[in-house]
């Protein structure tokens, strides 16, 4: 992922995590399928069109968990937590917060 976007080798990978290639940007910074260098042979059967729809399948998985990006940068701390273990009190403003938090970002199609 380069600048928030997945890239044609981020789709490669994801098709065949044992890829081989490099690959060159545009001088604006655009991505081609030609650029890509193929090494060791093994990864040549994939086409354009996989990498090109297998990247549009990991931008949609992404952009599907955004809620959940979202509600972990507001979720209590790991140590908040551990110090509600042991007080009824904090568990209590745990157990609300999180509920704010589920309520402000809600799960898509929940």
């Amino acid at each position: 992922m380069i600048n928030g976007k997945f890239t044609l080798g981020d789709a490669i990978f994801a098709l065949n995590p044992l890829a081989e290639i490099s690959n060159d940007f545009q001088d604006n910074g655009e991505e081609l399928f030609s650029t890509i260098t193929w090494h060791n042979g093994n990864t040549t059967n994939i086409t354009k069109e996989q990498a090109e729809a297998k990247l549009v399948e990991l931008t949609a998985d992404y952009d599907a968990q955004e809620y959940a990006r979202k509600r972990k940068e507001e979720y209590p701390s790991v140590e908040s937590l551990v110090v509600a273990l042991y007080d009824t009190e904090d568990k209590t403003a745990i157990d609300e917060k999180r509920a704010a938090v589920k309520l402000k970002y809600p799960k898509p199609g929940a």
